[in-house]
This record gives C-alpha cells, sequence and structure tokens, in this order.
C-alpha cells in the first residue's frame, strides 16, 4: 500500500502554492539620449573573478576569457588575498578549502580563525609561502553545479592581470577583503599595494572602513578609485561596528573616505521570498546626490532570480541599466559576456524595427510564465511580440477541439486530482498511463484548471504564483484571438489523427471548419501553418494554398539526403526539429554542427527549432547559461523559426544590434569544440522516407464516446478500424489506493 502511494505521490501535481502574488509582466524601459549613470556614461562591466561562471574563480583563462567575451574596457576583478611572505594572490574568498586543492596536499593542516567576530575552519594563505601557493597550489570551480574540466589552473597574482594576452594594459580593480584580519598575523595589504605593485591598480575597494581611510591620503596623485564595499545588511562592519545597512543611510560620512560603493543587489532592487520584484529602493539616486558611484554586486546567469525575469539573466542587468528611474554605475558579473550584451546591444529604442527576421512562434503561448495554451498564455506571448501563436488542438469525448500541448491532461491541468479512476493506457499516444482528453467530456475539462509545466526541479520549478492562472480555450476562441490581436499567424499542430479517428473524433475535419468559420482559409493577410507529424494529415491541407505545412519530426536527425528531403516537400513547406538535429552535444557540450538545415534548405523547405527555454539547466555549457548565445547560434545557421516557451526573448534579441556590424557589442554564435572538445558522439541518422511518410488515415469510425465518462473510461477500447497498434493492447487501468490519494490532494487543495 505504502509504495503504491509513493507511485500515486509521484503521479500528481504538487499542492498548489500559497505565497506571492502573481507576477506582472516587467516592461523594460530603455533610455533615450544617455544612461543616468552618476556621469551619464556607459556602465561598467566587471568580470568577478574573471569568467567565474564558467572557468574556476580567479583562473588566468577566467580573465583572459572575459577580456576576449565582453565589452571593450571590461574591467577585471581580483578578490586579494596573501601569503605568510606577504605576496598576494586572487581568490574569491578567504578560506582556500573550496576553490583550491589545497585539502589535497595537505589533508591534516586545516586550521580555525577568528575573521572579524566568525571562526572559520579550512585552509588560509597566511599559512604558507608564496612558494606553495604559486607552484603548488591549483585552482578548482568552487560552484558545484557548474562543470569542472578545467580544474587544476595555477592560481595568479595581480601582477599577472596588469596586462591582457596581447600585452596591452588592462583595468584593474583590487579588492582587499579581510584587512583587519591580516593586520592581526602581521601581513599588511597597504605595504603590498604601495611598496611592491609597480603601478596601482584603477580601482582598490574593500568592505573595511579603516582600512580604506587609512590607505586614501597616501595614494598622492594616483587616480585610483576607493569603493566601500557593503556586505549584507545585518553584517556587521569592524571598523565602526555598525551593520552595514546603517552605514548605506550615511551616505555622506562614505564619501569622505570613497569616491563609489558596491553592494549586493538586493539594497537596489528587493526581492520577496516569492521572487517577486519589489519597487526600487532610492539608494543609486542618493548615492548619486552624494557624488558616490553605485556597483551592483551578485550577478551569475544561473544564480536564483526573480520570477520578473522569466529566466532570462539579460533581462536583470536590464533592470539595473536601463530603467526609467536609474542606472548604476557598474555590476560585478560573473558572466561578463551577459552583462555586456544588455548593456552594449540589447538596450536601444522600443520602436526600432527588426533586424532579425526569423519567425517567432510560441510554444503553448508563453508557457513559461503561464499554464501553456490558456488564454493569458497567449495574451503574453503576443505582448512579447510572438510572430505566431501556436495551438496543439486536443479533442474532448464529445467532440470539443481546444488548445492543450498534448492528449494526456496529466502534467497540464489538474485531471489528476479529480479524474483519476480514469487513468487509462493507450499505447498508440504513450507508453505511460494518461488521463486523457478523449476520454473526458468538454464539461468535464472545463471543470479542471490549468497547470503550468515546469521541466526542472529546485529554483528552476515556475512561478508557483502563476501555477493554475488562465482558463482554456478552444480552437475556435484560439483563432478568435489571433485575428482580433492581428498576430502575424497562427500555428495549429494536429496530434494523433489516425487515433482519433478510430473513436470518431474527426480532428482534421474539426480544424478545417474552424478555419473556415474564422475566415482564414480564404485569406493572406495572416499565416496559418498547419503542422503535424503524420504526412496524411499534411495532405488534408495540400489543396489550400494559403496555407503553409509543417512536418514535425519527431526524432533527432543529422541531415537529409536529396531524394528525401524532395519527398518532404511533397507534403510539407516546412518542418519542426529539435535543437539536437542541428547542434550534437557530448557530456553538455557541443561536439558539431549537423548538416540538417542546409540539407532541407536545398530542397526550398524552411526550417523552424525548438523548443526554446531560459532555463540555464537547458543549456549546453557552450551557451555560457546565456539563452541569447543559443539564439544566435541557431540564428548563425540560418534557421528559419525560433519556437519558443519564451517569445520575449527572442524578440529582445531579433530587435537588438547584437548582430549588427558597428555596435558596442555583438553575441558571438557558439563554436563547438572551441572551448573544450568532448569525446567524440555518434551523430543521429540521416531523415529516411519511412520518417516522413505514413499511412492514410482511417475513415472516422462512428462516434460511440458520447456515452458517459465513466463508460469511456472503464472499458477497455481496441476500435477495429485503428491502426496498427506500436504494442500489445490498449487498457485501461484503475487502483484503490490511487483513488484514495486523489481524495487527499484533492481535499488538500481544497483546504490549503
Amino acid at each position: 500500500m505504502i509504495g503504491q502511494l509513493f507511485l500515486c505521490i509521484f503521479l500528481f501535481q504538487t499542492i498548489e502554492a500559497k505565497h506571492g502574488v502573481p507576477m506582472q509582466p516587467l516592461p523594460i524601459q530603455l533610455p533615450q539620449t544617455k544612461w543616468l549613470t552618476l556621469t551619464g556614461g556607459q556602465p561598467e562591466v566587471v568580470a568577478d573573478g574573471g569568467y567565474s561562471g564558467f572557468f574556476p574563480d580567479s583562473s588566468q583563462s577566467a580573465f583572459d576569457f572575459a577580456l576576449d567575451t565582453s565589452i571593450l574596457g571590461t574591467i577585471l576583478y581580483c578578490n586579494l588575498h596573501f601569503t605568510k611572505d606577504n605576496d598576494a594572490f586572487c581568490v574569491p574568498q578567504i578560506n582556500l578549502q573550496n576553490s583550491t586543492n589545497i585539502d589535497e596536499l595537505f589533508p591534516k593542516a586545516a586550521k580555525t580563525y577568528n575573521v572579524n567576530g566568525r571562526n572559520i575552519n579550512g585552509y588560509f594563505g597566511l599559512d604558507y609561502n608564496a612558494q606553495i601557493i604559486f607552484e603548488n597550489v591549483t585552482l578548482k570551480q568552487n560552484i558545484f553545479t557548474r562543470q569542472g574540466v578545467f580544474d587544476g589552473a595555477p592560481i595568479v597574482g595581480p601582477f599577472q592581470l596588469l596586462e591582457d594576452k596581447n600585452g596591452k594594459p588592462t583595468r584593474l580593480w583590487l579588492n582587499i577583503e579581510n584587512d583587519l584580519f591580516y593586520k592581526q598575523h602581521k601581513i599588511s595589504a597597504e605595504s603590498y599595494l604601495l611598496d611592491q605593485l609597480k603601478d596601482l591598480p584603477e580601482f582598490i575597494s574593500s568592505p573595511e572602513i579603516g582600512f580604506l581611510t587609512a590607505l586614501r591620503p597616501k595614494l598622492g596623485v594616483s587616480k585610483t578609485k576607493l569603493v566601500f564595499t557593503l556586505l549584507g545588511e545585518n553584517e556587521v562592519e569592524p571598523t565602526t561596528n555598525q551593520t552595514y545597512a546603517s552605514l548605506a543611510k550615511n551616505l555622506a560620512m562614505v564619501k569622505s573616505f570613497a569616491s563609489g560603493i558596491v553592494v549586493p543587489k538586493e539594497y537596489i532592487w528587493p526581492v520577496n521570498k516569492a521572487r517577486v520584484l519589489q519597487p526600487a529602493t532610492t539608494l543609486v539616486q542618493d548615492a548619486h546626490k552624494e557624488g558616490l558611484a553605485v556597483y551592483a554586486s551578485g550577478f551569475a546567469n544561473d544564480n536564483t532570480l526573480s520570477y520578473n525575469y522569466s529566466f532570462d539573466p539579460a533581462r536583470e542587468y536590464l533592470q539595473f541599466v536601463a530603467n526609467s528611474q536609474f542606472s548604476v554605475d557598474g555590476v560585478l558579473s560573473e558572466f561578463p559576456s551577459t552583462a555586456s550584451e544588455a548593456i552594449g546591444c540589447l538596450p536601444q529604442n522600443q520602436n526600432a524595427s527588426r533586424a532579425i527576421k526569423t519567425l517567432i512562434i510560441s510554444h503553448n503561448g508563453a508557457s513559461g510564465d503561464y499554464p501553456g495554451s490558456t488564454d493569458i498564455a497567449y495574451q503574453k506571448a503576443i505582448e512579447d511580440g510572438a510572430d505566431i501563436i501556436d495551438c496543439s488542438v486536443q479533442m474532448s469525448s464529445d467532440g470539443i477541439a481546444f488548445c492543450s500541448d498534448r492528449a494526456d491532461l496529466m502534467k497540464t491541468t489538474t485531471a489528476a486530482t479529480l479524474f483519476m479512476d480514469r487513468s487509462a493506457n493507450v499505447a498508440d499516444i504513450q507508453s505511460a498511463d494518461g488521463i486523457f482528453s478523449f476520454n473526458l467530456a468538454w464539461s468535464e475539462i472545463q471543470s479542471l484548471r490549468p497547470q503550468i509545466e515546469s521541466f526542472f526541479e529546485g529554483d528552476l520549478i515556475r512561478n508557483p504564483a502563476n501555477k493554475n492562472s488562465g482558463n482554456f480555450v478552444t480552437l475556435s476562441e484560439f483563432l478568435e484571438i489571433a485575428k482580433t490581436k492581428a498576430v502575424t499567424g497562427v500555428l495549429i499542430h494536429i496530434q494523433n489523427a489516425a487515433y482519433l479517428a478510430s473513436k470518431g473524433l474527426d480532428i482534421v475535419g474539426s480544424v478545417s471548419e474552424a478555419l473556415t468559420n474564422a475566415t482564414l482559409d480564404k485569406q493572406s493577410t495572416q499565416k496559418v501553418l498547419i503542422q503535424s507529424d503524420d504526412s496524411s494529415v499534411l495532405l488534408k491541407f495540400k489543396d489550400n494554398p494559403t496555407y503553409e505545412r509543417v512536418l514535425y519530426l519527431q526524432e533527432s536527425i543529422s541531415g537529409a539526403p536529396s531524394q528525401v528531403a524532395q519527398d518532404v516537400k511533397k507534403y510539407a513547406d516546412a518542418v519542426f526539429i529539435h535543437r539536437d538535429a542541428i547542434v550534437v552535444a557530448s557530456d553538455n557540450f557541443a561536439f558539431n554542427f549537423t548538416a540538417t538545415v542546409p540539407a532541407l534548405h536545398a530542397a526550398n523547405i524552411s526550417v523552424y527549432v525548438g523548443v526554446l527555454k531560459n532555463e540555464f539547466e537547458n543549456l549546453i555549457f557552450d551557451y555560457l547559461s546565456d539563452p541569447y548565445v543559443e539564439i544566435a547560434t541557431f540564428y548563425s545557421q540560418s534557421v528559419d523559426g525560433f519556437v519558443t516557451d519564451y517569445p520575449a526573448t527572442a524578440n529582445l534579441f531579433a530587435r537588438s544590434t547584437c548582430t549588427s556590424d558597428g555596435a558596442a557589442y555583438s553575441v558571438q554564435p557558439m563554436e563547438p569544440g572551441f572551448l573544450y572538445e568532448p569525446e567524440k558522439v555518434a551523430e543521429p541518422p540521416l531523415l529516411s522516407i519511412a520518417d516522413v511518410v505514413d499511412p492514410p488515415l482511417p475513415a472516422v469510425a462512428q462516434n460511440t464516446t458520447s456515452q458517459s465518462a465513466d463508460d469511456s473510461a472503464s472499458t477497455t477500447q481496441t476500435p477495429a478500424s485503428a491502426p496498427a497498434p506500436k504494442s500489445s493492447s490498449t487498457s485501461v487501468t484503475s487502483t484503490s489506493s490511487c483513488i484514495l490519494f486523489a481524495a487527499m490532494v484533492a481535499l488538500l487543495n481544497i483546504y490549503a
């Protein structure tokens, strides 16, 4: 019994989250004539530990890659720590244990030190001389969710960062994190900076007021900018014994020893526990009034983002640099190329023409933000700039055509709470049990709520506040939305036509009738795309020249022989392919590009690629946890359409200057093997005739499913006119334990 309950738990939806408020679309306010920084100049990009989101923090590779991939003038940020002989090196924090291999070299040498009132156990540079640190200790990726193939990089010091690999001077920022601690152990950060460095860096920062006030009069005519780093609001600054939150309210005092401040980004745009953006504070404006520059820290593409940003890391930067109230003067980022694209090519006139004409096709509307295929998801997709909105057509048992990603409603609706006793196994549709639309009457489907579908766990679960937002729409209502909003076009995806015909449900006829009733069958103002994985379905629409037919390729391919491509052309004008039909990956790194796009283009067949998702776990490492790099890569491969859960991201890219000559910054497509050459992997097969040509559709049987929903769910159905099944039988399954647990979940939803 317990085992069955755990199985049910796995199958059921999670109970609706009750915290937070529904997310509102967050408009990006773009600057008109100049930036709203302290000087009116472009915000700075500061590479925090170099490109530490990809390479080990503070490694030479991280610093070099930051300069290679980021906007001109990017600043290198080194968090400085010291050896027992007063030499200095760059590491992300004072404790070396997680960011280096030192515990492997000295497994029993960990010590405990009191650092500003906190006892820290680990390994510290002041216990080792410079020779050991620079010659024996190596760096490793200190964020364990990131790849570690570049671990083992040597430790570097400030002297190695004064010039880039071409011998040109760099812009350097040194942060003195723990001056008071080192003073207690007779190590002087000040003497290192003033006596050992040939040239002082452009920026020196510290979270300790005592260090900055002592250093300031000794800088002389140096143009070095002193910057005060504010830590967490409740942490205590060791010189004044005041919290950093209180010091943030005394900016006039800060101005007496510093020219700027570094603050965690939450000081500026707070985010509540439901991950909803709160109104901005006035910190930036207050600092600017005192003549202080403001640098925001804590940016990383794989951080937990506010739901307002739709998992798009560039939108977070835009919120800090391109809103109508203020702009920070710089951002400290572990992924400086993303900061560069936000500052260098994404902010532009909102009414600019599209630089990129590639179609933006929604996938169940804006299904990354709202439950897919709902009225609100379609509205959001239109607002976000989708050219084509899509409806995957499903059928109720009483013949109502409506939009939903697939026939199984288990994951996209609350069906599991009400109709678990109607769970069935339909081998012609899928191998797993499901609650299928064609076994429910439309009135029963309307009794459900839509449910947002998340494809990743933890912090990447899609917004719980929107979990059950929106309403189901019939196909006719969907077409009315498209006509009323005057979108460029619609894509109608037809699934399971042969099986539905065997149940007396004519999905092809329903689609044709709906298009005719909407007067979309005899016009060319709006595009109509008919998509199916069944060539016989596409043939049904061949006689209407205004329709574009799209063959949905279920499996990955690496190309198409010329004759096969010509056969595709008999049925379709375009194909939908999955991303791995263009980019072959090995161990989550790009291995190579396939010949799929050029092979299909040679036959004059358009190529639409999907499904694009912003969540960083959806991206191979070569994309640097940045959805714009993936889009730029597919654009470089000349695809004709992006199919995406997040149309806003594709639209922002399409209206940017990120691919234009002469832009301040351009987003470069990735090149397989450039960052890392993974192990060789076999390519997918070539497209074959068997992948393209399907048997003729069977005649539509007499509709016997208008009986009660209970009858249709409790009888094993093997229609005589159904196509040959892919497995031995179609069965209906139900267990008393699952029914009991379904009732429990439903009650919890009601009374939660």
